[in-house]
């Protein structure tokens, strides 16, 4: 029996993570959820199969009730809909994972006003969608529940080319100490916070001579997991005094400045 069952007041809680089909952040979080006891609906828009291979997975490995829930989160309706597809399977819900998101490299001067609203779309407004969805759900629980969203540890220090990627991102710190607000309103046992990854999982595109710069300007000298992210999740899922913060999971990445890249300061 994990810490969970303290918080939630459930044996089996049940969580909605989405973006958890492909083998990303979110797949690995759910992963870890499951390991905890925790009933499950996945969520995945093309990667549906391997949503379904993972569910399959989880059952025999642990014994608990999965599903899979799908859709298009730029769809009207679908974050709504998932929300209550898993409150109306499982007759609760506990902790929703906004870890469903899009990104791409575009240069500033290729990026349309198309490209900008589906990333608020899809990163900013269905993950408002879908807390908001959660949050009358938990509000009718005696303990509530926790919303955990996913930000980015760039948006202080963002990188080219991702002019479009960011603002969505950055709107979620936001939204993130909003709903905290305003849900807390409902139940004051309903919390809602972020994570901030750093980089915990490159594309095999990268090079081992970027992978090494990319390791080297973190703190700790490596470059992270998503199993990293996952015990973030379980943290702020299980300490019940931590409500509207954006947590930085990134190594020291956000406020290092590595060797060469360090400004001096003329004392005179």
């Amino acid at each position: 029996m994990t810490s969970l069952f303290e918080t939630f007041g459930v044996p089996d809680p049940v969580a909605l993570v989405t973006g958890s089909g492909a083998p990303r952040v979110g797949r690995a979080i759910a992963r870890h959820l499951a390991s905890l006891g925790c009933r499950l609906a996945l969520h995945a828009n093309t990667s549906v199969d391997q949503a379904q291979q993972v569910a399959d997975e989880l059952r025999q490995q642990h014994a608990l009730d999965v599903i899979v829930t799908q859709g298009a989160l730029d769809d009207d309706g679908v974050a709504e809909s998932l929300v209550d597809q898993t409150g109306d399977h499982f007759g609760r819900l506990d902790i929703l994972v906004n870890s469903a998101a899009i990104w791409r490299p575009t240069p500033l001067a290729d990026v349309t006003a198309a490209e900008m609203r589906r990333y608020f779309e899809i990163n900013t407004i269905a993950s408002f969608l879908c807390a908001r969805a959660a949050g009358m759900i938990m509000a009718k629980q005696d303990r509530g529940g926790s919303i955990i969203n996913i930000g980015d540890w760039a948006t202080g220090r963002p990188y080219l080319d991702h002019a479009a990627y960011f603002p969505s991102k950055g709107a979620v710190e936001v939204m993130t100490r909003s709903l905290a607000v305003e849900l807390s309103q409902l139940n004051r046992g309903i919390r809602v916070n972020c994570i901030q990854p750093g980089p915990v999982l490159l594309d095999d595109s990268v090079s081992d001579n970027k992978r090494g710069k990319i390791a080297e300007s973190t703190l700790v000298g490596r470059v992270g997991t998503p199993q990293n992210v996952a015990h973030a999740v379980q943290f702020l899922c299980e300490n019940d005094f931590v409500n509207g913060v954006c947590l930085p999971v990134d190594g020291g990445r956000g406020i290092y400045a590595p060797d060469g890249m360090q400004v001096g300061m003329n004392t005179g």
